[in-house]
């Protein structure tokens, strides 16, 4: 990747002490990303203090969950935000630490660089139901953010939106992740032809057509990981000008920091 192009990095941590603890840390001075959007802190305040406001030179900015040891994201960056926005529902999913904007203001441009981690619904029907609560408070919120300011927002959505994205599709059509109804929702919010607007699936926009190699989730169990048995569920979701400057994407596979891979695009912007 171009030294002069903007590289976004999003990483699900599952845990930034144990993540830290793999080499993250070491990897990010090496890759030296200018943003890394995190899912998973699993940590709060005073965890983090002293060890990890920052990494590799970058600046941390959190929304951490009210709950410990659970869920919280956030956004390290080489540059100041002009403003920072914590949480999007200020209510059931702002206490989970879910959401983290940071807005890069000048005369010229609106953009914000937006964490999210979206709820999994694998544990049972009650927290399925709770990711779909937020997938109908998330949408609407998207969709006026982007009538209003560019954004790409990173993040672990915990939806395979279409069989190409995991290896067991057609076993998988009955539970959390590949349920039709979340592939639903996924194809209305980048529906180009919607009159409420649209978001960029930024990675299928550059490959369109990949499969094993899109793959950035594996389950712990049994060798989903040395047999590639994986599932796409973390994303660079973007409007569609700023989805247009996007150049090259990678996901990193060299190390296992969690049991989710970093995956990075390089964008022809500046902040």
């Amino acid at each position: 990747m171009g030294n002069s192009l903007f590289k976004l990095t999003s990483l699900n941590l599952n845990g930034i002490r144990s993540a830290s603890s793999k080499g993250l840390q070491d990897w990010l001075a090496a890759e030296r990303p200018d943003c890394i959007c995190v899912q998973e802190l699993k940590a709060q305040a005073p965890d983090m203090a002293g060890r990890f406001e920052h990494l590799a030179g970058l600046d941390g900015h959190f929304h951490f969950a009210e709950k410990k040891g659970y869920s919280g994201v956030g956004i390290y960056s080489r540059h100041t935000p002009s403003d920072l926005r914590v949480g999007f529902d200020g209510g059931e999913f702002d206490a989970e630490g879910r959401y983290l904007e940071l807005r890069f203001d000048s005369p010229q441009r609106k953009l914000s660089l937006i964490s999210a981690y979206f709820p999994s619904g694998s544990s049972g029907e009650e927290r399925q139901q709770a990711k779909f609560r937020f997938l109908a408070a998330i949408r609407p919120h998207l969709l006026a953010l982007a009538r209003e300011r560019e954004f790409i927002l990173c993040g672990d959505i915990n939806i395979a939106h279409q069989e190409k994205d995991l290896k067991n599709w057609r076993g998988n059509q009955k539970n959390s992740g590949f349920l039709p109804e979340e592939r639903a929702w996924m194809t209305n919010l980048l529906d180009g032809r919607s009159p409420e607007g649209h978001l960029v699936d930024v990675y299928r926009q550059l490959q369109p057509d990949t499969t094993d190699a899109c793959y950035t989730w594996w389950s712990n169990r049994g060798q989903a990981y040395a047999n590639n048995v994986g599932w796409r569920l973390d994303y660079h979701l973007a409007t569609p000008a700023t989805a247009a400057l996007a150049r090259t994407e990678a996901i990193y596979k060299g190390q296992k920091f969690s049991d989710h891979a970093p995956i990075t695009l390089a964008y022809d912007l500046t902040l």
